[in-house]
């Protein structure tokens, strides 16, 4: 009887496992802005870098490589990136990484990675992001992730819109 109970339990905790992963990784998949949620045909996001960051108590400069990722999080639009500019800790442009305006199908994602020894930015650094689209669609996430593989840190920045392009 005991044992009975046991496989029931366990299958049990089997089907919630595999409903727990569908809802978790499937759904939001396929999910389309819902009531609140924030549609916009173009806008301008400031994103934070940290090219470094300071340790322990003499303030000690720890480098660490950074990855500005633009995700169109739209199901049926594209979206298209027309520039992304980055900016050291005094608010000067170092370089703009958009040359052409990039088109993102619906659900793609790009990057752009600055490398662990680029010092430029600083503590302070900086993109500005704008993208448009044709139609007001989901907002795309634009975030920064910044590793320190030596020591294992790592974390990300969201971006902020400061500027709305909505028609």
């Amino acid at each position: 009887m005991y044992n009975l109970m046991y496989m029931a339990k366990l299958h049990l905790q089997r089907i919630l496992v595999k409903a727990t992963l569908l809802s978790v990784f499937l759904l939001p998949a396929y999910a389309i802005a819902g009531p609140g949620a924030e549609l916009s045909s173009g806008e301008t996001v400031y994103v934070s870098i940290y090219s470094n960051i300071y340790s322990g108590p003499k303030a000690v400069p720890y480098e660490l490589a950074a990855m500005l990722s633009v995700r169109n999080t739209d199901p049926k639009n594209s979206i298209t990136i027309l520039k992304a500019d980055y900016y050291d800790t005094s608010g000067k442009m170092i370089d703009s990484y958009v040359k052409k305006p990039v088109t993102l199908k619906p659900l793609e994602s790009t990057y752009y990675y600055l490398r662990e020894y680029d010092k430029r930015g600083g503590p302070g650094a900086n993109f500005l992001v704008k993208r448009s689209s044709g139609k007001k669609v989901n907002q795309p996430i634009i975030e920064a992730v910044m590793i320190g593989t030596s020591r294992g840190i790592s974390f990300i920045c969201p971006g902020r819109v400061i500027t709305d392009h909505t028609d």
